[in-house]
């Protein structure tokens, strides 16, 4: 009987959950890591996990202390110190409204503090950039350039930091990233 309540407890600590802790994703978000750098005394965090299908994204951005008025925030597909394309509006504002196909799916920003949501293959937009190759619905390319760490989180805010304010590249949840 012992034997078996071990084998049982073995098995269902390695089961796979929904949300196993190698799908957790996080960006620690300053302004030093935007292009070009911002000196601002804002800053944040991206927190995700990624579900085991690849199918859902369940996030939450906190971000406090910016000095301009906030108008959006996504994930971008880029690696580190360039800019790339919008692929994931995470949060808009009235002054700055998401693309239409999105808009309904797209949260409102804070000045300050927390948003959440989810991210399913209707959230992803095609990238501006066509040599970029992600089209709109393809989560799993979006998820891929997570993984590679090819992908950032940023916040943009005005009058004076439109391009954005604070900005952190995507990876697992280790000390580079804020963990």
């Amino acid at each position: 009987m012992n034997k078996l309540l071990i084998a049982t407890a073995a098995v269902l600590a390695f089961a796979p959950s929904a949300f196993a802790d190698d799908n957790r994703i996080r960006a620690k978000l300053i302004g030093y890591e935007e292009v070009p750098a911002v000196s601002t005394a804002g800053s944040g965090v991206f927190k995700a996990k990624i579900s085991q299908d690849e199918g859902l994204i369940e996030y939450e951005l906190s971000y406090s202390g910016l000095e301009g008025t906030v108008q959006q925030s996504h994930i971008h597909f880029a690696q580190k110190s360039v800019n790339g394309s919008i692929v994931i509006w995470l949060c808009q504002t009235t002054g700055t409204p998401a693309p239409a196909a999105v808009a309904g799916l797209t949260p409102f920003c804070p000045q300050s503090g927390t948003v959440t949501g989810h991210i399913t293959a209707a959230n992803v937009i095609a990238s501006s950039t066509t040599s970029q190759r992600i089209l709109a619905g393809e989560l799993r390319e979006v998820v891929a350039a997570m993984r590679a760490r090819k992908a950032y989180v940023n916040v943009h805010t005005l009058p004076l930091n439109g391009g954005g304010e604070i900005r952190g590249q995507i990876g697992a949840g280790d000390r580079e990233h804020g963990d």
